[in-house]
């Protein structure tokens, strides 16, 4: 390529690509000179882009950390994902973001082409997204999801204090594995030092986390990934309402129905099932009952104030039938 300013935006966009590149193989797919390349990597820096070079013959050329945000170079793919990511994040739980969101979606937006304007209105008008318990859900501060994140990139520890569930307040050392997000939740998987296992935080719980300057190697995790390890952490925390009912059904048939319910599904008989309904609200215990008895016999076993409740529901849906 003989344009100096073409090559020059193809140079940027292979530094944007991978964190190191070799000078002969970036030579190479510019079809120039080992000098020219330099010539061109200095226009870059005239430019504010920092362009770090290791010397030698196993040396290269790396995009560094500048003191400013430069220009970036997208395709039509990634232009398009990150004006969705935006309009999501404009409605997202993190406390902060959406005026954040908007202004730089603005901008993206301003310079888009129609083509993919039009592709990214088509994505967010005909996808929308779920806000479970609405709009008053637990916010989390932006900032403390960046030192999370920078903590369990760098393996650093991170200290912060924490509220734990009955309102007690704690300080904690941790290693961070990863940041989990469930709903309008962020939970942040870590190895706690001075309890010497896994925990999982609520990270609206947290306050002022700091990293603490202290690397360490990596530990496995006791579960397939972060995401299965909450789910586990969230199944085994106690919730304040239960019910056992016995449903008259296969084991394959109740588990299907029951699969969007926190809910224990055990064989009594080849036609009967226990399942074991837990929540922290009873009026979503109740809808859980409901929506078994909906597809089956159902028998509440225990206790007996959800037998209440359930007799009581049934005499209101029984008078709204009533002609």
């Amino acid at each position: 390529m003989n344009d100096p300013t073409g090559r020059a935006l193809q140079l940027l966009s292979l530094l944007q690509t991978y964190k190191f590149w070799p000078g002969e193989d970036l030579a190479e797919r510019l079809e120039v000179s080992p000098r020219t390349l330099r010539r061109d990597v200095d226009r870059l820096r005239e430019l504010g882009y920092p362009v770090d070079a290791t010397p030698g013959p196993a040396g290269g050329y790396r995009l560094a950390a500048g003191a400013h945000m430069p220009p970036l170079l997208l395709d039509d793919d990634e232009a398009v994902a990150i004006a969705v990511g935006l309009r999501s994040a404009a409605g997202a739980s993190v406390a902060g973001i959406e005026d954040t969101s908007l202004r730089a979606l603005a901008k993206l937006e301003q310079v888009l082409p129609d083509r993919l304007r039009r592709r990214v209105s088509a994505v967010h008008t005909n996808v929308m997204p779920l806000r479970w318990g609405g709009s008053d859900g637990p916010r989390v501060d932006s900032g403390a999801l960046a030192v999370l994140a920078q903590g369990c990139r760098d393996r650093e520890q991170v200290r912060f204090g924490y509220q734990r569930r009955d309102g007690e307040e704690t300080h904690r050392l941790v290693e961070p594995h990863q940041l989990v997000s469930a709903g309008r939740r962020w939970y942040l998987v870590a190895w706690d030092v001075r309890r010497e296992d896994w925990r999982t935080f609520r990270v609206d719980r947290l306050e002022e986390p700091k990293l603490a300057g202290v690397r360490f190697p990596a530990r496995p995790l006791p579960a397939a990934d972060a995401a299965a390890y909450v789910a586990q952490s969230i199944s085994s925390m106690p919730m304040p309402h239960h019910a056992v009912v016995h449903v008259e059904g296969s084991l394959a048939d109740v588990r299907q129905v029951a699969r969007w319910l926190d809910a224990e599904v055990t064989e009594v008989d080849d036609r009967t099932c226990r399942v074991e309904l837990r929540s922290d609200v009873l009026d979503w215990l109740l809808s859980g009952v409901a929506i078994l008895a909906v597809a089956f016999e159902v028998e509440v076993r225990e206790p007996a104030e959800v037998r209440d409740r359930i007799s009581e529901l049934g005499g209101r849906l029984h008078r709204a039938t009533a002609v």
